[in-house]
Formats: C-alpha cells, structure tokens, sequence
C-alpha cells in the first residue's frame, strides 16, 4: 500500500431539518390546537483513531465528506429523523488542523480516539413550541441551522519512542533491519528509503520499544535539497534520537564531522523543539576502521560532537557488534521516562473529578514523605471558588 502521510479534506455536517407548522384536525375536534413537529438534527462528521490502518491514502483520492440533513418535522406531533453520523477512520498519530485558521482540531495519539470534525445543525422548531395562553394557534416554526463547514489538513506523525536521524547510507535502515522485525530496503546508493519504517524491538518478555526509521538527510534540506524535510515530522513525537554517522564513509574526502554538524543545523532550522530532544550519538560501520584508529577517532566525535555529555555508542550494524548493548541501554531510558510518566496513576486519591494536583506538587509531597508522611492534596470545597488543604 502506497505510504501517505499529508491529505486535504473538506467536511461538512448536515443540516437540521426545517419544524412543521400543522394543527390537530380530527372528527369532533374542530380545534385541536398546534401538533407541528420539530425537525432532526443534521448528522456529524467523526474522526476515530485505528491502529489497523498505517496511511492516509484513502483520504487523498476522497476529499469530501457532507453528513445527511435532518428530515423536516411533520404533523401529528412527528419529529424528524435525525441525519446520519460520518465516522473517518484515521491512523494513530493523526494530527487534524483547520486549514483557514491553523488550530489543531484533533490530535489522534490513541487507539479509539474519537473527535468531532463538524456538528450537524439542530432542528427547527415546530408551532407546539410557540403555543401560548395568549396565542393559541401559532402559525411560526423555525427552519433548521445549517451544519458545520471545515476545510481540513490531515498530518501523521508516527507514535515511536525512538528515531533514527542521519546522512543517506550511513546505515539506518540495517540497524533497524539488525534490532527488530522491519523490513525496509538496503542498498548502496542515497535515499534508499524514501519512506518512514517503523520495527518493534523487544528486549525482554515484556519489554519492548518502538524504532522509528525515516530517509536521510542532507545539507541543504532547508531549501530542498534531498526530499527536504518531508519526514521530519515523524521524529517529533520520539523521546530519544539516536544520530547514526558512517564512521568509515566511501568517499575518503567526506569529512562525517562536518555533516553531523550540518544535519543538526538542519534540524535546528525545522524545529528547534526537535533539536533540543536528547540524542545520542552512533558510530556505525565500525568494522571498517583499523583497530589502531579506532580510539582516536572515538576521541574526535567525543571532543566535536558530544561537548555536553551526550552518549556514544560504537556499533556495526552488518556484524551486530555493539548493537545489543545499545538497544539495552535504549530500553532502560525509555523505561525510566515510562515510570516517571505513570509515577502518579496508581493514587486512587487523584481518581475523583473533585481532586487536583500538580505534578510538581505531588512529586514535592513525595520526595518528603519520609519526615512528613501525611502528604497533602486539595479538594474542591462547597463552594467551587475555595480550596482547602485537607489531609488523607
């Protein structure tokens, strides 16, 4: 199936249906009164996130999406029947914005999401409803409201926790192939991979992340060099990216410091957010170096490219050597990032819509639980502008 990550859609609800001005007419009844029926509601457009489908590829052919009107309401108190509800089935990691006036809509990040895209219109009103003691045979009902028009973009970001980030060929797409069940084409010419791939790497039994592979990038991308920074946004949802260097490149006048230096100018340029992510820094094609060389050139990408700490890791991604060691490190950080997210979630305390509290509060009540075991938290009070402390 052909990959496709942007789309353009137009999506509208439908309209409600038009309320009945009638009147009860009926053998011995000359004057029934009003009965007119109010209109449905036209139906809405859904977007539903699903774990099953990897690509927008339907949503580049089919661009429009009109939700059925209401029915008009009838005589004998019948109300309309209401219009049908669109349900859009969107990958996971969908990210929904309004083309006129930029808003994020709909951010798809998990299995069953479900967002409204545009409501249908109400029903109009039909003459029960201006029935008065002083107007007993109201002839006025309301037409119905018209649905919501959007014109939208359709972005995917794929959901990995891992990014793999470098020049063509400095083996991205071999250490996937390495680590995890993916599958992407290897070859020895640039831009190989001319889409994203993502491999599960499992670790333990039940430890496992997730690699996100996507096409090199070059000097220059900013301008639209290479395919530019068509995938880059595949990477921002990562929380490690793992900056793969050919450390033995096939042109001897290819300086591989200067370009990692480039790529992250580049990144910088896309989006300084990205940029700030931690990164660690991967010496691929190791086997290629004499061993007498190799620690110097270790020394070199410490001293260039790692001023602030960042890790490095020396592998060759063909051999497997060293790879084992980086996945296990990789699979302890992310698991650290994990329990410090879900650190909280446990406390059936913060369960109740009544509760708040901060992360930086709880994490201060924690770290002095040992000399101040009661904790704190705040519960709404009777009235909704006043908070107390109260203890457990």
């Amino acid at each position: 199936m052909k990959f496709v990550d942007e789309a353009k859609i137009e999506v509208q609800g439908g309209k409600g249906g038009n309320g009945a001005a009638s009147f009860r007419r009926e053998k011995f009844i000359p004057k029934g009164g009003p009965d007119g029926g109010d209109g449905g509601r036209g139906g809405s457009v859904y977007a539903v996130a699903d774990r099953n489908i990897n690509t927008l590829v339907d949503y580049r052919y089919t661009r429009k999406f009109f939700a059925p009107n209401g029915e008009n309401g009838r005589g004998a108190d019948c109300y309309g029947a209401g219009g049908d509800d669109i349900v859009l089935c969107m990958p996971v990691g969908t990210l929904v914005r309004d083309t006129d006036t930029g808003e994020v809509i709909a951010d798809l990040n998990v299995h069953g999401a479900r967002q409204l895209l545009a409501a249908g219109g109400k029903g109009g009103l039909g003459n029960l409803h201006f029935k008065s003691s002083i107007n007993r045979a109201p002839k006025q009902a309301t037409p119905g409201e018209p649905g919501q028009y959007r014109s939208l973009e359709l972005e995917l970001q794929v959901l990995a926790d891992v990014g793999l980030l470098g020049m063509p060929n400095a083996g991205k797409s071999t250490f996937i192939t390495a680590v995890s069940n993916a599958r992407p084409k290897i070859a020895d010419y640039p831009f190989t991979t001319l889409h994203p791939h993502l491999g599960v790497v499992r670790v333990g039994p039940e430890q496992s992340f997730v690699l996100a592979d996507v096409p090199g990038l070059i000097e220059g991308a900013a301008e639209g060099a290479g395919l530019g920074h068509l995938f880059l946004r595949h990477l921002s949802r990562t929380k490690i990216l793992l900056h793969m260097i050919d450390a033995a490149p096939f042109n001897e006048e290819t300086d591989p410091v200067q370009e990692a230096k480039a790529l992250v100018l580049e990144l910088e340029k896309y989006d300084p957010a990205l940029a700030a992510k931690p990164r660690w820094i991967v010496l691929n094609k190791i086997d290629l170096v004499e061993e007498a060389d190799r620690d110097a050139l270790i020394e070199r990408y410490r001293s260039e490219l790692a001023a602030n700490g960042e890790p490095i890791f020396v592998i060759s991604a063909a051999t497997r050597q060293g790879c084992e060691e980086l996945v296990k490190a990789l699979a302890q950080r992310i698991d650290d990032d994990r329990r410090e997210e879900v650190a909280f979630a446990d406390d059936t305390r913060f369960d109740s819509p009544r509760c708040f509290i901060s992360l930086s509060m709880a994490r201060a009540t924690i770290s002095r639980g040992a000399s101040d075991k009661r904790g704190s938290y705040f519960c709404m009070n009777s009235s909704p502008a006043k908070l107390r402390n109260t203890p457990p």
